[in-house]
């Protein structure tokens, strides 16, 4: 396919106009879920479609198919699809009510968040996915802010932080994995630098929301009636990913158990299994065209020149060590910006951080990390991200952008990076 390099800054116009659309059109109205995110994606690229008069038609077309037909947004959307009947199943035989009541039975409201954040890091961590993370937890946070007067905002954006700490430490993270590959280092390498950094990141975060809900109540009447059984779907799914299994079968595994356990308890027949599963799937179908659309619109920013555009502005403003590692992590931030995809704005800047590395003198391990760090930091902020909108997904009286703000873990991730970067922490390697 031909390839345009020569569109410059104009080429992330497609870009500022969907943030423009979908940001201003919620400050405008008060309202942040006035604008349809399928409806400002396909504005934007529009848009995009009107860039350079001169190329074919055919040819935009062709690079706006490849960016919504990559690899990884066909996971993505397979993972939305199996969360979604995941999630509606386990609803259906009262596996969410029950695992919320539990919480509220045995631990004191103003623990829970912090609670929460734990697990999801470690699930996070053993699944080494961040999106798959938030599928299957965000449905808890969701019950546990109704029973509560924690904000729902708050509820979902302390999974999505628990699910990016996993995902920039998990040594099966597929950010782990490229992060490390495309600077010739080894994972565990990169973990020792990279824990030293993010660490403190997580025990602010659960120091700040056991104060952020120090005051929470309970607002829902009656008892917090469980039953053990009704747990256990949440309980597997959260053990299966402790072994590392893939999120595609961690998911799976989850609707059969589920269902095992929905005709067991008589919840649900044969036909209120199949029923739920598709309500599930259908539910989560905006959100993959969603998705899939913004893969094709950040596929003919990237034909235009865009992210190139991007990186070469930022390389050439490097001069020192720390200058070029501030590069590296603006890099990569700026990539993840562009692309809503920490693993791809890894894969895209990965070679030109290893040149920068060697020709200033960073240490690899150190460079690994700060891709790693700055990649999950914004795309733990992001509205259009994945994480985000699949958060969003479920909770669908909130937007994205609502979310943001509570963004705890993400932004002190970014701050941790930057100190780090600022200090030259560590001083020494092992």
């Amino acid at each position: 396919m031909k390839q345009e390099k020569n569109q410059g800054g104009t080429a992330l116009l497609p870009l500022v106009v969907f943030i423009l659309l979908f940001v201003g059109t919620g400050i405008i109205t008060g309202d942040f879920t006035s604008m349809p995110i399928p409806v400002a994606v396909i504005i934007a690229s529009i848009v995009a479609f009107f860039i350079h008069f001169k190329e074919p038609f055919e040819e935009k077309f062709k690079a706006y198919l490849s960016g919504a037909s990559q690899n990884n947004i066909i996971l993505m959307v397979i993972i939305f699809i199996l969360a979604g009947a995941f999630s509606e199943v386990a609803g259906a035989m009262g596996a969410v009510e029950s695992t919320v009541n539990l919480g509220l039975t045995l631990l004191p409201v103003h623990l829970l968040l912090s609670g929460l954040f734990i697990i999801c890091c470690f699930v996070s961590f053993a699944m080494g996915t961040s999106t798959g993370t938030v599928v299957a937890i965000v449905p808890i946070a969701i019950e546990l802010a109704n029973q509560t007067d924690i904000a729902l905002p708050l509820a979902v954006a302390t999974v999505i932080g628990g699910a990016m700490f996993g995902d920039n430490l998990s040594f099966i993270s597929d950010t782990t994995i490229v992060a490390t590959r495309s600077q010739e280092v080894r994972m565990i390498d990169k973990f020792r630098v990279n824990v030293l950094i993010i660490l403190p990141s997580a025990v602010i975060t659960t120091v700040i929301l056991y104060f952020m809900t120090m005051n929470a109540s309970i607002t829902s009447t009656g008892q917090f009636d469980y039953q053990l059984i009704e747990i256990l779907p949440y309980f597997a799914v959260i053990v299966i990913a402790l072994f590392g299994v893939d999120v595609i079968i961690v998911l799976i595994s989850g609707i059969i158990i589920a269902g095992v356990l929905g005709f067991s308890t008589g919840a649900f027949d044969g036909i209120g299994f199949i029923t739920a599963a598709g309500d599930g799937i259908e539910s989560m179908q905006t959100i993959s065209i969603i998705a899939i659309l913004i893969g094709g619109m950040i596929g003919l920013i990237r034909h235009y020149g865009g992210i190139d555009y991007m990186l070469n502005l930022i390389r050439s403003k490097i001069r020192t060590k720390k200058g070029a590692e501030f590069g590296i992590a603006g890099l990569v931030s700026v990539t993840d910006i562009g692309t809503a995809n920490n693993t791809i704005s890894i894969i895209m800047t990965g070679p030109l951080a290893k040149d920068i590395a060697d020709e200033y003198g960073v240490d690899r391990r150190k460079s690994a990390s700060i891709l790693d760090i700055f990649a999950a930091g914004f795309q733990g902020i992001i509205p259009y991200g994945g994480q985000m909108l699949a958060a969003a997904g479920f909770a669908s009286t909130i937007s994205p952008i609502e979310v943001m703000p509570y963004s705890i873990y993400p932004a002190l991730l970014l701050i941790a990076g930057a100190i780090a970067i600022w200090a030259g922490f560590p001083r020494k390697y092992s």
